[in-house]
């Protein structure tokens, strides 16, 4: 699996927006051939930051993702609700194993 795990971290007035735009993401982007996962949380602490944890079955599948009409809307949608830039950071699945 292609894993990345992306934090966000979103200025206060904009959390019920970045949770929308997140689960019309996730709606599709979960019937992505080859996705395995995509999972939206958010902190117990703090409401205002986020964790998208994204599996694929290969990079290529993840890229594919990227070039969706939905994660781009995603992605110019929440841009300026940024507090800081998010970051992804890509881990090599190893269980469950996918076929």
């Amino acid at each position: 699996m292609y894993v990345t795990i992306v934090h966000v971290s979103v200025t206060a007035d904009k959390v019920e927006a970045f949770r929308e735009a997140c689960r019309l993401n996730h709606e599709k982007s979960v019937q992505e051939a080859g996705n395995v996962r995509f999972d939206i949380l958010q902190s117990a602490d703090d409401p205002a930051r986020f964790v998208l944890y994204e599996a694929y079955k290969t990079r290529e599948d993840a890229a594919a993702h990227k070039e969706t009409a939905y994660y781009q809307a995603w992605r110019d949608t929440v841009a300026d609700w940024m507090a800081e830039p998010r970051k992804g950071v890509v881990y090599d699945g190893l269980f469950p194993a996918v076929n």
